[in-house]
């Protein structure tokens, strides 16, 4: 993707089911959960590099000692930050002391038995330490403190704020991520206040002995079950309870993923399969998938339960946007995924270039669409090896010339490295005036890499946002070396519609294809659709998000998705270029024979899995039309 999004968080959670020792005689070091911990977020950081944090939880800590600990750091070094934190307390330890894990277990921070770890990307604007997960609850009671990690976006903080009021709380902050902690943490409470009275006032139960009814008994999916009743949007929750217990919990609706492995020694939850595979050296048959609106509970005593905490969606939608761009392409179905992107879009391309495969380079974007190019190509020769048989069997039974014959086989698909990504834009020019200029130079070019004058060149990238980056830098740098034909495509289709469930998608004026479907409708007298559009949004924005309806699909109705194409490559081609343009994209129907088990395609048709994608498209409709700059959720 030329024009990076922010998107999903990661996160990872370990619990290890044997004592300190047990890893240390087996492993060589009781750190092997720190040390686990670490590779999972490592291999993760492509999901978050804003900031990283972690939360270890010791269990049956005395009174008096310490039994949770918190690391959090801000900035693309996060996790090294706050590893190198971690271990800056072992540094005046003697090393036979160090070595030893039973003295680790009493003594030393972070030595613990529970794991929760968090790679974050913002997708609120909110900044801050203290926005970067886990987020911590403190309480006397072991069994009241919870650290919560999460890739998550809501979509009714509003509602869930007034549900905290409603209950006499006063929230510190306005944000998704405080609500959920809080709404999570008055469950617990309610819970342990229940265990409480059940056996401390029925029995008459008094200290260790009533602790350890109150947390045996924890019912953490009826925890989980009363806080997120009202939750609209797309989640997977990791929680460390003080008193020893984890669960990791997704969205009925399945749209953000969740993966985890257990075995006797540990149990591992992460947002992506492949990085437990590589931490844990395991096959794919070994890893299973969180279903949605399931949790993977971990009691004190090691026992692990799987628990449905809300009716799995009748029509579940898991984000295509991870097999698309987001999640690593080193997972086996997403690398297959991608490829077949690539390969379902060679008849739109052989229609742009006329099949004239002879006089057509290829290329891609680097560096995520390099999957997708693959499938392409691979798909170009299977279909060019369909071509040479067919011109061959048309010769039939005459007598074929050698030369014909070494013309017909030396037909082949050019493949190249057109594109190259060169430098990185540096944050301290952001606000520069010579910005532009220089995000120009991020990406080069590879010189005489095509005939000029005489190849078209085709470059696939995995999808096409705003097309900033394409119109200031990819358009102007292809056609410096004078391809007779410049065509750019999309292994995702046109992407419409703004996001609310984790990626920092909110405004109508971000997309390329909105602004091209307005500028059409402006162009062919049409704009009483906008106007129409707009007074139904503004009508119906007070009403309950359930029953608000997507009229901004009726700003595209009017057009045919190559005529928004056309238009969109007029707009961003760079005014100067000598080369024609023309924009492909993916069509929604191969999109899902792609990747046919996620069905979540709402960027690109609208049609939202939950209410409140409605309310957050309305709402940002009319932010637009009004002229506010502002995120819709």
């Amino acid at each position: 993707m030329t024009e990076p999004l922010k998107h999903e968080c990661g996160i990872a959670l370990i619990r290890l089911l044997k004592p300190l020792e047990y890893y240390h005689q087996k492993y060589g070091t009781w750190q092997y959960g720190l040390n686990k911990l670490y590779l999972l977020m490592e291999k993760q950081h492509n999901r978050g590099q804003e900031g990283a944090g972690l939360a270890v939880v010791k269990i049956d800590t005395p009174p008096g000692r310490e039994f949770v600990f918190r690391e959090r750091a801000l900035g693309s070094n996060a996790i090294s930050e706050i590893f190198g934190s971690v271990h800056q307390n072992y540094t005046k330890v003697p090393d036979e002391l160090l070595q030893d894990p039973k003295y680790a277990a009493e003594n030393l921070p972070f030595a613990g038995e529970l794991f929760l770890g968090h790679l974050r990307y913002s997708t609120t604007g909110k900044e801050g330490v203290s926005y970067v997960h886990p987020l911590l609850r403190r309480n006397n009671w072991k069994s009241r403190n919870l650290a919560l990690a999460g890739n998550f976006n809501l979509t009714n903080v509003d509602e869930i704020f007034d549900i905290l009021l409603q209950q006499g709380q006063h929230p510190r902050d306005y944000a998704d991520t405080f609500v959920m902690l809080e709404l999570l943490g008055h469950a617990l409470d309610r819970e342990v206040q229940y265990q409480f009275d059940k056996y401390g006032k029925d029995t008459g139960v008094k200290g260790d002995k009533l602790n350890n009814q109150i947390e045996e008994n924890l019912d953490i999916h009826f925890m989980l079950n009363r806080a997120s009743k009202k939750w609209d949007g797309g989640f997977v929750l990791g929680g460390l309870i003080g008193c020893g217990d984890a669960f990791a919990y997704r969205d009925p609706w399945g749209i953000r993923p969740a993966f985890y492995y257990k075995d006797d020694e540990i149990v591992v939850v992460a947002s992506e399969r492949p990085v437990i595979q590589t931490a844990f050296n395991l096959d794919v048959e070994d890893i299973q998938e969180l279903e949605p609106g399931q949790a993977i509970i971990v009691k004190k005593n090691g026992d692990v339960r799987f628990s449905q905490i809300q009716e799995k969606k009748e029509k579940l939608t898991p984000c295509s946007f991870e097999r698309i761009y987001f999640s690593r392409g080193s997972d086996t179905d997403i690398y297959k995924e991608r490829k077949e992107l690539g390969a379902l879009l060679v008849p739109r391309i052989l229609k742009s270039i006329d099949s004239d495969i002879r006089n057509t380079v290829f290329s891609f974007i680097p560096n995520t669409a390099e999957v997708a190019f693959f499938g392409l190509a691979e798909a170009l020769h299977n279909h060019l090896n369909s071509v040479k048989l067919r011109k061959i069997q048309e010769i039939g039974e005459k007598r074929i010339t050698s030369e014909e014959l070494d013309r017909i086989l030396s037909m082949r698909v050019r493949t190249e490295k057109v594109v190259i990504k060169d430098i990185k834009l540096r944050t301290f020019i952001a606000q520069d005036k010579s910005r532009d200029d220089l995000a120009a130079h991020v990406y080069d070019v590879t010189y005489e890499s095509i005939h000029p004058y005489q190849d078209n060149l085709v470059v696939i990238d995995d999808s096409i946002v705003r097309g900033t980056t394409l119109k200031q830098s990819i358009i102007k740098m292809l056609d410096r070396i004078h391809p007779k034909k410049i065509v750019v495509v999309s292994s995702s289709p046109q992407i419409r519609y703004p996001d609310c469930y984790g990626i920092d998608m909110s405004r109508m004026s971000e997309f390329a294809a909105f602004r091209a479907a307005i500028e059409l409708l402006n162009e062919r007298g049409m704009s009483h659709v906008i106007e129409d559009v707009y007074n139904k949004s503004v009508a119906q924005s007070g009403k309950p998000k359930e029953e608000i309806v997507n009229y901004v699909k009726e700003i595209y109705a009017p057009f045919t998705d190559e005529e928004i194409s056309k238009k969109m490559a007029e707009m961003l081609t760079p005014e100067g270029t000598n080369a024609e343009v023309e924009l492909v994209f993916q069509t929604i129907e191969d999109l899902h024979k792609a990747c046919p088990n996620n069905s979540g395609d709402w960027y690109f048709s609208g049609n939202y899995p939950t209410p409140g994608g409605n309310r957050m498209v309305n709402t940002a409709f009319i932010n637009y039309k009004e002229g506010r700059d502002k995120r819709s959720y």
